[in-house]
């Protein structure tokens, strides 16, 4: 075994991985979980335009 064997084993499970990742993020079961997780950023938004408003009117 050489150098090149290693390189090309390497690859190999480097794709390997890549494709599992990809089935993984793309799968159906995921879609509600990421959902969620992109609507995370405005989760806190109501409360923090609130008591903005809230500091403004005193």
């Amino acid at each position: 075994m050489d150098i090149n064997d290693l390189r090309g084993l390497s690859t190999v499970l480097m794709l390997g991985s890549f494709l599992g990742l990809c089935v993984w993020a793309y799968s159906k079961a995921r879609t509600e979980e990421f959902n969620e997780a992109a609507n995370l950023p405005f989760a806190d938004e109501p409360e923090a335009v609130s008591s903005s408003r809230e500091k403004g009117d005193e």
